[in-house]
């Protein structure tokens, strides 16, 4: 079963169930993915799905950053809830120090031994992670070890 099924599984789930927000945060992905797969032409595969959920996720990182600002505590709350929704459709996350291995086998393979090596490491990394961590947390890792 595609992710994407499963999400469209879930959203019928709660529709049924009459869970609100899940089922509003379900709808706004699903509408997000058929807009790329729209603009694309084709079908997402999973990867391009759960990238979709990463950017989801990011967006409401940044509406919480903006809700903080403005003192909006319902806000912060909502969106807090909308990610653990998402965040149960992607891979588990890597540790601060699988991270590591992983950035460090990288850099192993590059032969990278600067910081303007960074961007060949990061195409290496970034297939490996597969959802498992945010491009951020990747570029921290690798720019830690090649300091």
């Amino acid at each position: 079963m595609t992710l994407k099924s499963q999400l469209e599984s879930a959203l019928k789930d709660a529709m049924r169930s009459g869970d609100d927000l899940r089922k509003r945060t379900l709808r706004m992905a699903l509408s997000n993915i058929r807009l790329v797969e729209v603009d694309k032409g084709a079908a997402l595969d999973d990867q391009g799905v759960m990238a979709i959920l990463q950017k989801e996720i990011k967006s409401r990182h940044e509406s919480i950053a903006d809700a903080q600002r403005a003192n909006r505590p319902g806000l912060i709350a909502e969106a807090q809830a909308e990610i653990e929704v998402l965040e149960g459709y992607l891979p588990k996350a890597l540790s601060a120090e699988e991270l590591e291995q992983l950035a460090r086998q990288a850099v192993a393979e590059v032969g990278a031994t600067s910081p303007r090596e960074m961007g060949q490491v990061m195409k290496v990394l970034m297939p490996r992670l597969q959802g498992k961590a945010t491009g951020e947390q990747a570029s921290q890792a690798v720019r830690k070890l090649l300091q």
